[in-house]
């Protein structure tokens, strides 16, 4: 007998609809797994879409999973999503009907472990660097002495009060703290507005802009410091026209902006020494370089007065002067006697050998009158005249040039006879007592160049520039006093000290 039951007759099993299977499937996924946190690699993330929601999926080696982020959540995040970056994502799984997909919706994401930021830090670094953003000829010097500086960091922790004390300790200056959050989702940005706010400044306003700059925090873990590695902080470092000195954590530590900053600081103590020198340490600079002044100008002033010593020395006195003008003069006196003489003599001589007659005076009276009428008859004809009115004429521009050439002489010569009475009055002696020396002659009026030449008791002169002095030398330090000799009078000054020479 054949079954002639239909397909439904045959099982009991309860139907269910597509919308009732997937609702089902929601409830028991989001009830077993309402909070998870799962670890994966981020694939095909693409950043947030337009409506600002990120979709992505994170997998392993034998599983894939879907992900979203909701953008409130997304606005949220520190770590933002990265393609083939491990991480770990916590949220709560649900399905997704129209496509029969389970997914996780994320509400918090982490970097799997410090070996994922160090691979997310390596790469951010290698782009940057790739950018030039490191590179050695965009960073600037540090000002020598600066007036004010702007510290980038968190207002109430240990790193501004050793930052303030260090500088009020080495030279104290104005500081200006900006500030900021040094941990946290918003860190990086914080700063990166402090900085480009610092470089906005200008010197009109009521807060001055600072001459450098310094982003501070303590240390910490990689975690805690990651705000400094963020992208803008860096691209915000790296454009400062402000020189930056970073002082990021403890001195093995490093981040981003140290690559990026002009001058990097163990810590934040060593920046403030970095940006300030020491006032005492210039101060005592500046003494030893006046006292080195000084001690230079003495020596030069020393040299100088050696040089005019010896300048002094060199010059010819008085008499090596006046010695050879004396002997010519003597010699042209002598010679002028002689001369005077022997010319008296011939005249003489010749007067004695003429025999004076009336007959030859006639003869000579006739001859002369002969001559002389003849040079008239000549003087008188128009040739001869004319000849002696031009020789006239030359003869008084002859004298005319000649009395100028005598007066231009005689002017030169006044000059240079002026110009030696001027030196022979400053080399003389007169003059020398003048400025505070005193000649010492002995008894015989010889002059005495040394102590040594001075016997003891012995009666010696001392000429000053207005008289003369009696003195008696001493005998020694052990030989008692004499009595003095009542002074002479001063005598009038010779006024022939330098005429009498002549």
């Amino acid at each position: 007998m054949s079954d002639t039951r239909s397909p439904q007759a045959k099982t009991n099993a309860a139907e269910f609809t597509v919308s009732e299977v997937s609702g089902a499937l929601k409830r028991v996924v989001e009830d077993r797994f309402g909070h998870v946190r799962v670890r994966g690699e981020v694939s095909g993330y693409r950043g947030p879409h337009s409506s600002g929601h990120a979709y992505f999926a994170l997998k392993d080696d034998r599983a894939r999973l879907e992900a979203v982020i909701w953008r409130g959540v997304f606005s949220k995040l520190k770590f933002l999503p990265e393609e083939g970056l491990e991480v770990i994502a916590s949220g709560k799984l649900t399905t997704y009907p129209g496509s029969s997909k389970y997914q996780i919706v994320i509400d918090g994401i982490e970097p799997a472990g410090a070996g994922a930021l160090m691979a997310l830090l390596e790469a951010r670094k290698k782009q940057l660097a790739g950018e030039g953003l490191f590179d050695e000829a965009r960073k600037q010097l540090l000002p020598f002495m600066p007036k004010v500086i702007g510290v980038v960091t968190s207002p109430t922790g240990a790193v501004i009060r050793d930052i303030i004390h260090r500088i009020t300790d080495r030279f104290p200056l104005n500081v200006i703290v900006w500030p900021v959050r040094v941990q946290g989702e918003s860190a990086g940005q914080e700063a990166a507005t402090a900085v480009d706010g610092f470089n906005g400044l200008d010197g009109d306003g009521p807060i001055v802009r600072p001459d450098v700059i310094i982003v501070a925090r303590g240390g910490g873990s990689l975690e805690d410091l990651w705000g400094f590695n963020d992208e803008v902080l860096v691209r915000a470092v790296a454009a400062s026209d402000i020189p930056v000195i970073s002082a990021i954590g403890h001195e093995t530590d490093w981040t981003l902006i140290d690559l990026a900053a002009d001058m990097r600081a163990p810590t934040p103590t060593g920046a403030a020494e970095m940006a300030v020198p020491v006032k005492a340490e210039l101060e005592a600079e500046l003494a030893r370089l006046s006292a080195r002044l000084k001690s230079a100008m003495s020596r030069n002033l020393d040299r100088q007065r050696q040089a005019v010593r010896s300048t002094a020395r060199a010059l010819p006195q008085p008499d090596q002067l006046l010695a050879l003008p004396r002997r010519g003069f003597d010699e042209l006196a002598s010679r002028f006697g002689r001369a005077l003489a022997t010319g008296a003599e011939r005249k003489r001589s010749a007067l004695a050998a003429i025999r004076l007659n009336p007959a030859l005076l006639e003869r000579l009276v006739r001859e002369r009158r002969a001559h002389y009428s003849g040079l008239s008859g000549r003087i008188r004809s128009k040739p001869v005249t004319e000849r002696l009115r031009l020789n006239g004429e030359r003869l008084d521009q002859a004298c005319r040039r000649a009395g100028r050439a005598m007066a231009l002489t005689l002017d030169n010569r006044r000059r240079a006879a002026a110009d030696s009475s001027r030196l022979l009055a400053s080399l003389a002696y007169p003059a020398v007592l003048k400025r505070g020396y005193v000649i010492v002659t002995d008894a015989d009026g010889g002059a005495l160049m040394r102590a040594g030449n001075i016997q003891p008791a012995a009666e010696l002169t001392l000429q000053f520039t207005d008289g003369k002095v009696q003195a008696v030398a001493g005998g020694g330090a052990n030989s008692p006093p004499r009595p003095r000799k009542p002074a002479k009078s001063a005598k009038k000054p010779d006024d022939g000290g330098q005429q009498s020479l002549f």
